[in-house]
């Protein structure tokens, strides 16, 4: 019956075991040093909640990690490292398999030991295939997201040298046990079989001693190799690393910042200062980046040229980690006293402020993170220090955060009050109304800015045509910080959510729809922790609830080609992608196109994280990125579901030689244009109470440049 013998022709083979316990004891050393190293941050509860962050770290493991979920977005490398991770999981297999036949029960013979034999030669084959796509691709093509090509070498070579080895101490024992008497066995190791073959002239006696020596050559080349690994930390750790980072990513709400308790007897450190500011999640974040550059080439910093990019803020902090790190550690074994005076500072010395400032905290990064790292998390971090203790930021910024904090709104010198879009409109304010059933929150961008004050104006028709009972708070409404929280100054915002939330439960509001992902970020996800749990809707779930219910009827074909933007707060932090979609797909007549780079890939319009009110060098500005990006469609609207986008779209248009007129409307503005007004009432209403505040934005588009035919009926329940 086919089998083999474990150690055939190895003298004390068994010694392989102890070799064994040592690599373990070797990689138990190595992690115990970076556990250390990783323990020099701040506190970082991860561990909360376990029984539901083991049960969804089980079903993500299995498809981010085994089924390479997001890994094989990118096809060439995904399908690469699918190749070497499914290659090494069948080599594995192999020991694994013949441990438990030697020494607990034996049943590696006859169909078992040949189809084991065969799926050993094909993970061989696979590992060998991947390496050698990474070797064409980083050897070859370069892309420029790679580096660090010397260690990459190292690795690529000690990991072919241990396949390569393997097939042949196979070769070598095929051809003096098998190749003459069971040549029937041998096909089923195909690429021991071929390795055999070449063998097979030297004779017996050399290929004993030939295969001796390989088989412990193998054995230590593959032992030294994972010691090395650990010992030095390089790319290839993330085997342990990147699991683990897994396990322990954060079960919050995508985009989620935590707070921190600005009081002199609970905080030494405002933000992130020093290494040991970081919180010990964020070192671990460190060690377990592969350095695969996909978070930099979807980054809208770098690929307009700014400073910024997020692989190399983490190898900067990575490197100093390394460097600082050992020194903290000698220090404290030395019992040496700690003093703040010693240690450099993260900006500055390691990170830059252009490289801080130039984020948008659009999260495409961590979306493209194979292994769920957080770069955004420690930008915030040390912005917090900037901004709080050293009173670092631009003027530009600087004037938008005076003025939230005196009049309650960003944009200073806005002529517009919080109030002028309703003039004319039939508009509840909750001060003179008291209760309803629906606040609207319309947010400082589309209530002073006069390039979207048409958003809130077309939604206050819709709703009240619609018969939705809607209210709004008028001058009672303040920003909700979301633009502070990211640019660092956590004080301020913690002022408005507590101001707002404050204001909401006076009136008892329990159901808020606002058109400003911004907004519906900070009001749904981040305002229960301060207290305020209400439930929040996007405009565009909303209206697409209102078209299934009936009461938005299309009787009209709007004959044009029309582009989608998604905002990162609402489709990338959110997954909103569906519900604007589909509104659009509602109307007859049009025809939607998608930009190459949508949905969970889509571009930042580059407001996002304060970037609205610093100043562009005019050939690093993100918003004509991503306006060229709708241009190629042949679009003739753009339409988004977010003020910033808006702007930014508008003013990169303005700028730009186009071949045909492009125009750029929030959805609800493109629904306002094709819905009907109500059936006039038997008594004339007042005055006061008839909408005659009309967005000539938008009514020369749809009114005229859009296709429009007859208008769309709105179908009134309480008519």
């Amino acid at each position: 019956m086919a089998s083999r013998e474990t150690f055939w022709n190895i003298q004390f083979g068994e010694l392989v075991y102890l070799l064994g316990f040592i690599l373990i004891a070797t990689v138990a050393y190595a992690l115990y040093r970076r556990v250390r190293l990783w323990r020099l941050g701040s506190k970082d509860d991860r561990l909360n909640n376990l029984p539901n962050r083991v049960w969804t770290v089980i079903v993500k493991t299995m498809a981010d990690g085994l089924w390479h979920r997001r890994i094989i977005r990118a096809r060439y490398a995904g399908i690469m490292h699918l190749l070497i991770f499914g290659g090494f999981a069948l080599l594995l297999m192999g020991p694994l398999l013949d441990t438990v036949s030697e020494h607990f029960f034996y049943f590696m013979e006859g169909n078992v030991y040949l189809g084991v034999s065969l799926f050993l030669d094909v993970g061989g084959l696979l590992v060998l295939a991947g390496l050698g796509m990474a070797a064409y691709r980083r050897y070859i093509i370069r892309p420029a997201k790679l580096d660090n090509l010397l260690d990459d070498a190292l690795a690529l070579t000690l990991l072919s040298v241990i396949i390569i080895t393997g097939f042949a101490v196979e070769g070598l024992r095929i051809a003096t046990t098998e190749l003459d008497t069971h040549s029937d066995w041998a096909v089923w190791s195909p690429v021991g079989f071929v390795f055999a073959k070449a063998f097979s002239g030297l004779g017996e006696d050399v290929n004993l001693a030939l295969h001796g020596g390989l088989w412990w050559g193998h054995m230590l080349i593959s032992f030294g190799t994972i010691g090395y690994v650990f010992l030095s930390f390089s790319r290839l750790a993330h085997i342990a690393v990147a699991p683990l980072n897994m396990f322990l990513r954060s079960l919050d709400d995508k985009g989620v910042l935590k707070p921190i308790e600005i009081t002199e007897e609970t905080v030494e450190t405002l933000g992130a200062a020093k290494l040991q500011d970081l919180t010990w999640k964020d070192l671990l974040d460190l060690d377990a980046c592969t350095r695969c550059g996909r978070c930099q080439e979807v980054c809208p910093a770098y690929l307009s040229g700014k400073a910024l990019s997020p692989k190399k803020l983490m190898q900067e902090l990575k490197a100093h980690l390394d460097e600082q790190g050992r020194t903290l550690l000698r220090r404290k074994d030395g019992g040496q006293p700690s003093s703040d005076d010693a240690y450099p500072a993260l900006v500055g010395s390691v990170v830059t402020e252009d490289e801080l400032w130039a984020c948008t905290t659009c999260g495409a990064c961590e979306e493209a993170c194979p292994v769920f790292l957080d770069p955004i998390g420690k930008i915030i971090a040390m912005r917090r220090n900037l901004v709080l203790e050293q009173g670092k930021i631009c003027g530009t910024v600087m004037a938008s955060l005076r003025s939230t904090q005196d009049r309650g709104c960003p944009w200073k010198g806005a002529s517009a009050g919080r109030t002028d879009w309703a003039s004319g409109l039939p508009v509840k304010t909750l001060s003179g109304n008291g209760r309803v059933k629906l606040l609207f929150w319309v947010g400082c961008t589309e209530a002073v800015v006069e390039q979207t004050m048409s958003i809130p104006i077309a939604m206050a028709k819709i709703l009240e045509a619609s018969g939705v009972d809607i209210g709004f708070l008028g001058y009672e409404e303040s920003c909700c910080g979301h633009f502070a929280r990211r640019l660092g100054d956590e004080y301020l915002f913690q002022c408005q959510a507590k101001q707002n939330i404050e204001t909401l439960k006076r009136y008892n509001v329990e159901k808020i729809v606002t058109a400003c992902p911004h907004c519906y970020h900070t009001l749904k996800y981040e305002y229960p922790q301060f207290g305020g749990e209400f439930e929040v809707v996007h405009h565009t779930e909303f209206l697409l609830e209102l078209i299934n219910e009936g009461k938005l009827k299309f009787n009209r074909e709007l004959n044009k080609t029309v582009v989608y933007q998604d905002p990162c707060y609402l489709g990338r932090y959110h997954d909103i992608y569906e519900a604007p979609r589909k509104i659009l797909a509602a109307i007859p007549g049009i025809k939607v196109v998608e930009m190459s780079r949508c949905r969970s890939e889509s571009l930042c319009c580059g407001a996002g994280g304060g970037r609205i009110w610093m100043e562009e060098e005019p050939h690093q500005r993100v918003n004509r990125l991503r306006s060229q990006d709708a241009i190629a469609t042949g679009a003739d609207i753009i339409v988004t579901a977010c003020p910033y986008c808006l702007q930014m779209f508008q003013d990169a248009l303005g700028g730009l030689e186009l071949e045909k007129p492009v125009e750029v409307l929030d959805l609800v503005e493109l629904l306002e244009g094709l819905v009907m007004p109500p059936a006039v009432p038997a008594e004339p209403a007042p005055a006061s109470e008839v909408a005659t505040a009309t967005s000539s934005r938008h009514s020369s588009a749809v009114g005229s440049g859009h296709g429009g035919q007859e208008g769309v009926e709105v179908e009134n329940p309480g008519s």
